[in-house]
C-alpha cells in the first residue's frame, strides 16, 4: 500500500499524517510538496493535512487549492482514488470544489483545540468501514475556521445522499447541522475538520483516527 501527504507552506500535520498511517496501516508514506508537478505512481491514498497553508492569507486554503500539485491532486481524484483532506486540508478540497460548501470563522469567534466526541453518521463508506457497527468515537480538532457552511438545499443534498459521514455530539464551532466530516457524491473524497492523525494511538487519548486511514487503504 502507498500514501502521499501533500506538504504546504504552513503545514504543520504532515509529519503527523506520516506517521499515522506508518503505524495504523504499515503503509509505505511519501510527502510531495506542493510546488511538485506530480505525484507518485501507484498511489492509494492521497492525504491533505492540517496547518495553515500560506498562514490562512486571503481565505483558509485558497491560495493552497492553486498549489501546482493540485492539478495532480484533482487528477487523481477524479480517477477514484481515495483522497483526504483534515482541517486545513478539509478548506484546500472545498476551495479546489472536490467539496461542496465552506469553512467559516467559528460561531465564537475563538480558535478551539480539544478532544471532542463524533457520531460515524455513515459506516458504509471506504473511509469508515473499519468502525463496524460502532457510532461514537473521539478525535481531536484544533481550529479557528472550522465552521462548515451550505446553503439549505446542499444541506438537504448531503444528508439526503449520504454524504455526511462525521457529526459533532457537542458542535464546537457553529457547523451548519453539526456537521463534521462529508465524502464527494463519487465516494472517494472526504473532508472532515477533526484530526485522525491526533488520535491513531490510545497514548494520544485515542485510537479512533487508526480506523479510518485502515479503512481508507482497505478500501484500495
Amino acid at each position: 500500500m502507498k500514501a502521499a501527504v501533500i506538504v504546504f507552506p504552513g503545514s504543520n500535520c504532515d509529519r503527523d499524517c506520516k506517521v499515522a498511517i506508518e503505524r495504523s496501516t504499515g503503509a509505505t508514506v511519501d510527502m510531495v510538496w506542493h510546488g511538485d508537478t506530480a505525484l507518485p505512481d501507484g498511489l492509494d491514498l492521497i492525504v491533505l493535512p492540517g496547518g495553515f497553508s500560506y498562514g490562512d492569507y486571503l481565505r483558509c486554503g485558497a491560495m493552497a487549492a492553486l498549489s501546482p500539485v493540485m492539478t495532480e491532486v484533482i487528477a487523481a481524484a477524479g480517477r477514484g482514488v481515495a483522497t483526504v483532506g483534515i482541517c486545513n486540508g478539509f478548506q484546500i478540497l472545498c476551495e479546489a470544489r472536490l467539496l461542496p460548501g465552506a469553512l467559516l470563522r467559528n460561531e465564537g469567534l475563538k480558535y478551539v483545540c480539544k478532544p471532542v466526541a463524533l457520531e460515524v453518521t455513515n459506516a458504509q463508506t471506504r473511509f469508515t468501514a473499519a468502525y463496524q457497527g460502532r457510532r461514537e468515537v473521539t478525535m481531536t480538532v484544533g481550529n479557528g475556521e472550522g465552521n462548515f457552511f451550505a446553503d439549505e438545499a446542499t444541506l438537504d443534498r448531503l444528508e439526503g445522499e449520504g454524504q455526511v459521514v462525521f457529526r459533532y455530539l457537542d458542535n464546537p464551532n457553529g457547523s451548519s447541522r453539526d456537521i463534521a466530516g462529508i465524502i464527494n457524491e463519487g465516494g472517494n473524497v472526504l473532508g472532515m475538520m477533526p484530526h485522525p492523525d491526533r488520535a491513531f494511538e490510545i497514548d494520544l487519548g485515542s485510537a479512533d483516527g487508526a480506523l479510518l486511514f485502515q479503512s481508507a487503504l482497505a478500501s484500495a
